[in-house]
């Protein structure tokens, strides 16, 4: 794989990543307000099994911010030891060129 193609992956990766981040989020708010219209409801079953689902959610959550921000460098350090804006700049000539 050449470094071009590998940098455009490990974007590709930092995007979906960020994604999932985005749904944990969304996920956690949803749990948060289950938990707080159940104050009113006071269903036992959603009580004492929601405090856990968040815990585990929000443990995950931080799990993958963790990964993004780790790969989120090493994409960083490839581009800037690879010079990947000339290597783009060169394939946008020979693109030009065909």
């Amino acid at each position: 794989m050449d470094k071009l193609k590998k940098f455009e992956l490990m974007e590709k990766i930092s995007r979906e990543l960020e994604g999932i981040r985005n749904s944990q989020q969304a996920v956690l708010e949803k749990i948060a307000k289950v938990e707080i219209d159940n104050i009113e409801l006071g269903d036992k079953l959603i009580e004492s099994k929601i405090p856990d689902i968040y815990s585990r959610t929000a443990e995950n959550s931080e799990a993958i911010l963790e990964i993004l921000n780790s790969f989120q460098e090493k994409t960083e350090d490839f581009e800037s030891k690879n010079n990947i804006a000339k290597l783009r700049e060169q394939q946008d000539i020979n693109d030009a060129t065909k």
